[in-house]
C-alpha cells in the first residue's frame, strides 16, 4: 500500500551554495578543535595533568585558527571538486 502525499507537501528546499559552504567549514573546524583536544589528553598530553582550561587556552590560538580556517577552505574545495566530478 503506498499512501498519497498531502496536497500541500512540498519537497524539502536544499541550501544555497553559500550556506552550504559555511556548514562544511563549520564543520571541518570543530573537527580540526575537537581533535586538538583530543591531542592534548594522550598519554603524553599534558592537558591531564594541567585540566580543561588549560588545554583550551593552548588550542585557541590565532595560529591554531588560521590553520583551521585554511585547512577547511581547501577540504572545502575539494568536496566541492569530487561533488562535480562524480
Amino acid at each position: 500500500m503506498s499512501e498519497k502525499l498531502p496536497p500541500n507537501w512540498k519537497p524539502p528546499q536544499k541550501f544555497s551554495p553559500a550556506w552550504r559552504a559555511v556548514i562544511e567549514v563549520g564543520f571541518i573546524i570543530v573537527l580540526y578543535y575537537s581533535n586538538l583536544l583530543m591531542g592534548e589528553y594522550e598519554r603524553s598530553g599534558p592537558g591531564q595533568a594541567k585540566g580543561l582550561l588549560w588545554a583550551l587556552q593552548d588550542i585557541f590560538t590565532g595560529i591554531n585558527f588560521a590553520i583551521a580556517v585554511s585547512t577547511a577552505l581547501v577540504g572545502h574545495l575539494v568536496f566541492e571538486f569530487l561533488r562535480k566530478k562524480f
